[in-house]
């Protein structure tokens, strides 16, 4: 979930003043990494899922603060859009009640939320991208109301000079810009926390950056936007272009998006976090009073405010993160690159590959970044972005094999081993990881099943585009409630 920040103007003095207070936070964290204790002794696990509102014809509803106000609950907060919402879960350890019972509870919140927002004429739908989603959904009117995201707005708007390019190409093509970042909001996701004692945090985030590819192959959910079939995983390109800050020229001159892979394996979690600082200006350059160091230095564990701020304005497939609870410090990986939906046990199932996968690789003896190149766990993403499950990905000692195959054949069996590790015994994992399985087998996710229930509602009643999107909507949000895996859904 986002800091909340106050409206503000910001001059040239609160910059300078930030800057420097991100480089004493910078200081403290090296100190910290150093000597002081993080809590590593129960590591946990947390999921934060992003929602999409929608009126009784599957339409975009442009009314999170009034569904807000329904639901009553702090776990649930407003997003980017009017159209979206977020909830976050509680952390738990892995194994704490079975991942079922993760699995139950996440329903039981969703079914709370569904009911209080059915009682306003307002339905909640996990997918990627909401495929009924118009260009016209998302103008600057449809930015939600906390001033956070009108003053991400502003800043991104005055370091590019120039309204958003968007352009993607896919079966179809899309050409259009954008004067808000209100695009972005078409983006919804699933976010996996897991926390890292920091001796083991890199290779974590490098087995994490390893298998983001796959992920987004295996779990690919977004291929429709503003009525166009573009990329399996269309989410992908458009975060990337609806946040870039960064004029054409800059572009040419090798500025980096704030929206970002990144460009090396690391050996630490400060090289992240350093850099963040030295190649990202801040977009929001709000300071406290609090010194670090001094902090540090009285025996208390200082929140770093001015870093984790700015670090929440750069968006990295695989996001470090620093958070201090009870006053004690932890760092977590957050793994953003797969999208909501299309039902809970989808979303379990991509839990526990995820969380299998990463330990077992980061526990092997030659690591897999040992014998990758960065730029192929790079490519390996947008060739999943684009292709989904069709995709075919690189992976060492294998070559260039069709995702599934690698997943069959390599990282399955991995993800059991780390799930074992873990302490999650057969019975929990198998029924999780047999839905992977099933999606490898018969080459369905949530994309091929909207592009397929797409074509077919198009071929046999020749609706139109949108009015087809609606009725692939309708049919989605039913199948999405019986939470039933989406490679068991039917087309017609």
């Amino acid at each position: 979930m986002g800091r909340e920040v106050p409206r503000l103007d910001f001059t040239r003095d609160d910059r300078r003043r930030y800057r420097e207070k991100m480089r004493a936070c910078l200081d403290a964290l090296a100190l910290m990494l150093r000597g002081v204790r993080f809590d590593q002794e129960h590591p946990q696990v947390g999921l934060e899922l992003e929602l999409n509102l929608v009126d009784d014809d599957a339409e975009p509803a442009m009314r999170n603060t009034e569904v807000l106000r329904a639901i009553a609950d702090p776990a649930w907060s407003t997003e980017l859009g009017r159209f979206n919402l977020e909830v976050d879960i509680p952390p738990r350890t892995l194994t704490a009640g079975g991942p079922g019972d993760w699995e139950r509870e996440v329903r039981a919140a969703l079914n709370h939320a569904e009911a209080r927002a059915a009682a306003l004429g307002v339905h909640l739908i996990m997918v990627g991208i909401l495929p009924t989603l118009r260009q016209q959904d998302v103008g600057i009117t449809a930015l939600s109301e906390n001033p956070r995201y009108h003053l991400l707005n502003q800043q991104v708007f005055a370091a590019r000079g120039e309204d958003l390019r968007i352009a993607i190409d896919g079966p179809d093509r899309l050409r259009t810009w954008a004067e808000s970042i209100t695009p972005e909001a078409a983006c919804t996701s699933t976010q996996f926390h897991l926390q890292v004692a920091p001796l083991e945090f890199a290779a974590c985030w490098n087995a994490a950056q390893a298998i983001a590819g796959v992920q987004v192959a295996l779990a690919a959910n977004s291929p429709f936007l503003f009525g166009k079939e573009l990329w399996r995983e269309t989410r992908i390109p458009l975060f990337e272009q609806a946040t870039d800050t960064r004029a054409v020229e800059l572009k040419e001159q090798g500025v980096r998006p704030r929206v970002w892979f990144g460009e090396r394996w690391i050996t630490s979690v400060f090289d992240l976090f350093e850099e963040n600082v030295r190649y990202f200006p801040a977009l929001l350059p709000i300071c406290d009073e609090d010194d670090p160091l001094r902090t540090l230095q009285d025996g208390d564990t200082p929140a770093l405010s001015e870093l984790t701020l700015h670090n929440g304005t750069v968006y990295r497939w695989n996001r470090p993160v620093y958070d201090v609870v009870h006053g004690v410090p932890h760092l977590r990986v957050e793994n953003r690159v797969l999208p909501a939906g299309p039902t809970m046990a989808d979303v379990t199932a991509n839990g526990a590959f995820y969380y299998g996968l990463v330990r077992a690789l980061a526990e092997e003896e030659r690591p897999v970044w040992s014998r990758m190149s960065f730029a192929a766990a790079r490519d390996n993403l947008h060739a999943a972005a684009r292709y989904g499950i069709d995709a075919r990905l690189y992976w060492p000692g294998m070559g260039e094999v069709p995702a599934p195959e690698l997943v069959l054949r390599r990282l399955l069996p991995l993800a059991h081993q780390g799930l074992e590790r873990a302490g999650v015994d057969a019975d929990w994992r198998e029924p999780m990881l047999g839905i992977v399985e099933q999606r490898c087998v018969t080459g369905r996710n949530g994309a091929t099943w909207q592009a397929e229930a797409f074509h077919a509602v198009d071929d046999r009643f020749n609706l139109g585009v949108h009015q087809a999107l609606r009725r692939v909507t309708a049919d989605y949000m039913e199948y999405m409630h019986l939470n039933v895996p989406v490679h068991t859904w039917p087309v017609d």
